[in-house]
C-alpha cells in the first residue's frame, strides 16, 4: 500500500519506520523549514513540501492542487495526518479525492472545540458549561449565569495555545469584542479547577484496544501560561479513576464515531471525583507522552498506529501485543543551557533522556507508583533550581 503522510510538525519517526517496515511506499508532506530536521529518510520513499501550516480554504485549495498534480504519476492508499493540525488537510484531501478513512465532518469532533462539547454533551458525556460566541443574547444568559473565571479558547487550536482566563462578564465582553471578525473561531466555558488526566488509546473496530491513563502533575494550561516544569505520571490500571476514564473514553469514541486511530483524550477531575470532558484529538499525544506510555506499557504508540493502519488498509485483522502494566512518569522543561548536563540524572530507574536543545527531560520507569512521584519529585527540584527557563505561551499556532 501507499500512505501519503502529513506533519507541519517534526514527530511520528517511529510511525514512519513502521510504515515502511510494513512494506508500504511512504510519502512525507512536511513544512520546508523543517526539511533538514531528523526524519528517517531511509524510511521515506519521498520527502514533499509547504510554506504553510494554515487550514483556511484558500491554503487547502492550494494543497488540492499540489496533490492533484501529485496523484497524476502515483496512487494513494491512505492519508495519514501525524500532528493535530493535520487532521482538517488529511480529512479534506480524503474528501476530495475519495481516499478511504476519517472525513471532514467527523474530524470535526478531533479538532474543533466547539464541535467536540456539542456532540459530546448531546450524547451525556459531562462538558463545562459553555457556549458559542454567535449570538450575543445568548452569551449574555451564559455570563449572567456561570461562576466565574471562564475561558475563552479558539476552537482550532492545540492544547494551551490562545487561551484566555476572563474573571467578570464585563471582562469576557472586552475579550469578545476584541475578537473582532474572528469572533465565531472562539468559544467560552466555565473554568473547572482540578487535576487533568490524559487517556492515550487505539481504536479498532470502534472499540478501543489499548487505553493506558496518566495525570498530569502540572496542568497544561498552568505550564503553557505559569512557565511551569511538565510533569506526567501513569496512573495504576486497576485504580477507580483508570477504570472509570477507560469507560467514559470509550463512550466519547463511540459518539465522536472514532473507527480506527490513535487517539489522545484529556478530562478534568472536579473536587468532589467527577470526571468532566476536556478535549480529544485523533493522534499520539505530544510532549513525549508516547515515550512515557510505551516506558509504562511496553506499546509503542506510534509504531502500532502504523500497523492498525497497514492492516486497515489491507482489509487485514489488527490484534495489539500484549502489554505491561508497569508505572512510568515523565519531566520536561526549557532549560537555560543549549546542551544541558544530564549527569545530575544518574538513578537507575531512567529509561530515556531528552535530547534537544534548550530543553531538559527525563522519563523514569518502575513497578512501584511511589517510587516514580518521588523521582519527579526529586528532578522538579533539580531542574527548577539549576536549569529551568520559561518563555510567554505563544498567542497562537507557532507552528
Amino acid at each position: 500500500m501507499t500512505f501519503f503522510c502529513i506533519s507541519c510538525y517534526y514527530k511520528g519517526s517511529a510511525f514512519l519506520r513502521s510504515c515502511k517496515e510494513a512494506g508500504n511506499t511512504v510519502y512525507l508532506l512536511t513544512m520546508k523549514k523543517l526539511e533538514h530536521a531528523g526524519w528517517p529518510k531511509d524510511h521515506i520513499d519521498e520527502m514533499f513540501f509547504m510554506d504553510t501550516d494554515s487550514n483556511d480554504p484558500t491554503a487547502l485549495g492550494n494543497l488540492a492542487k499540489g496533490f492533484a498534480w501529485f496523484m497524476q504519476d502515483r496512487q494513494i492508499d491512505r492519508i495519514v495526518a501525524l500532528d493535530d493540525f493535520d487532521v482538517e488537510k488529511a480529512a479534506y484531501l480524503r474528501e476530495e479525492f475519495r481516499i478511504p478513512g476519517m472525513g471532514q465532518t467527523t474530524a470535526r469532533f478531533f479538532r474543533d472545540k466547539l464541535a467536540m462539547r456539542v456532540r459530546a454533551q448531546s450524547e451525556g458525556v459531562p462538558v463545562p458549561a459553555f457556549t458559542d460566541l454567535f449570538n450575543n443574547q445568548k452569551l449574555a444568559d451564559f455570563a449572567n449565569r456561570i461562576e466565574y473565571p471562564c475561558l475563552i479558547k479558539p476552537r482550532g487550536e492545540a492544547s494551551a495555545t490562545g487561551i484566555q482566563k476572563i474573571h467578570s462578564a464585563e471582562e469576557l465582553w472586552q475579550a469578545v469584542h476584541a475578537l473582532g471578525d474572528k469572533r465565531h473561531t472562539y468559544l467560552v466555558e466555565q473554568f473547572r479547577p482540578g487535576d487533568v488526566y490524559h487517556v492515550d488509546s487505539i481504536s479498532n473496530d470502534g472499540e478501543l484496544v489499548f487505553c493506558q491513563v496518566s495525570r498530569y502533575l502540572d496542568t497544561p494550561f498552568d505550564v503553557a501560561h505559569g512557565g511551569g516544569i511538565f510533569r506526567s505520571v501513569a496512573v495504576p490500571y486497576d485504580h477507580v479513576d483508570a477504570t472509570m476514564l477507560r469507560a467514559m473514553t470509550a463512550d466519547v469514541m463511540h459518539a465522536f464515531n472514532m473507527k480506527f486511530s490513535a487517539s489522545h483524550t484529556e478530562w478534568i477531575r472536579l473536587p468532589d471525583g467527577k470526571f468532566v470532558f476536556l478535549e480529544t484529538a485523533s493522534r499520539v499525544g505530544g510532549a513525549h507522552v508516547a515515550e512515557m506510555v510505551e516506558a509504562a506499557t511496553g506499546i509503542s504508540l506510534w509504531s502500532e498506529w502504523a500497523k492498525l493502519e497497514t492492516a486497515m488498509a489491507h482489509g487485514q485483522t489488527y490484534t495489539p501485543p500484549q502489554r505491561r502494566f508497569d508505572q512510568a512518569g515523565i519531566i520536561v522543561s526549557l532549560s537555560r543551557f543549549e546542551r544541558p548536563d544530564m549527569s545530575p540524572f544518574n538513578d537507575p530507574e531512567i529509561v530515556w533522556k531528552m535530547d534537544k536543545a534548550q530543553h531538559v527531560g527525563v522519563i523514569v520507569q518502575s513497578e512501584s507508583e511511589g517510587r516514580v512521584l518521588e523521582l519527579l519529585d526529586k528532578y522538579a527540584g533539580i531542574i527548577g533550581r539549576d536549569y529551568h527557563a520559561s518563555a510567554p505561551a505563544p498567542p497562537k499556532s507557532t507552528h
